[in-house]
């Protein structure tokens, strides 16, 4: 046996684990998304009845309208419960599996709309790089891009406000219970998250939900034609 029939034989054996990249995909997004949708329904507001609780707040719709200090969208009540119901239930179809290649679509949709409408004025990164020798700019500076260099030139911008900061708190306050859960950051707000969520999703449009660890995979498994697509692949 020659090395290349052994290599192809086993990433033959590995690819029978194609589930486990599916499940663990749809196990990092399903509670972003859930939580996402939540927040932008009225669940705290206790006077309200189940029903009404499962529609936008009139907080988010208000930003969702307003050019002002919001996203300036036309028919912002409509896009706002959109907004929260596909978040909101497709993050419970990705936990379980179901309609999972049906659900990434309009999941990506909504990051798009996010990324180019909340985050692209930002820029690539959701937390500003204090560090210019290991900012990932570094690699596209090497190729010549201007706006990596632009980046790194913020990134050392910013390692000085992160250090004055740290002056400051230790100065005049309580640095070690502000520290105790967590090191002080600079908000960016880019288009990192946004954009790293829709590949995520497309790798699941593609891949499916994967097989025994989804509610679609058991229910296609019972259809003669899927599964003798199966077959064919």
């Amino acid at each position: 046996m020659n090395i290349i029939s052994l290599f192809n034989k086993t990433i033959a054996k590995l690819l029978k684990g194609d589930a486990i990249p599916a499940i663990l995909l749809r196990l990092y997004l399903a509670p972003v998304f859930i939580i996402a949708g939540y927040n932008k329904m009225q669940f705290s507001n206790h006077d309200l009845n189940f029903i009404e609780q499962l529609f936008a707040d009139p907080s988010i719709v208000a930003w969702f309208g307003n050019s002002e200090w919001g996203l300036g969208m036309p028919f912002p009540e409509l896009l706002a419960n959109l907004a929260a119901w596909t978040e909101f239930f497709g993050g419970w179809l990705l936990l379980v599996g179901l309609a999972t290649r049906l659900i990434s679509i309009p999941l990506m949709f909504t990051m798009i709309i996010a990324a180019t409408s909340v985050h692209l004025d930002n820029g690539w990164y959701a937390l500003t790089p204090t560090n210019s020798d290991t900012s990932s700019a570094k690699v596209f500076s090497w190729l010549g891009f201007e706006s990596a260099d632009a980046s790194l030139e913020n990134s050392d911008k910013a390692a000085v406000r992160i250090s004055k900061i740290k002056d400051i708190i230790d100065e005049n306050g309580s640095p070690d219970w502000l520290y105790e859960t967590g090191n002080v950051v600079l908000l960016n707000n880019g288009i990192e998250f946004a954009a790293t969520y829709f590949i995520m999703l497309m790798a699941l449009f593609f891949i499916g939900a994967g097989r025994f660890v989804s509610i679609d995979y058991w229910l296609f498994k019972s259809d003669p034609q899927q599964a003798s697509n199966r077959i064919e692949e």
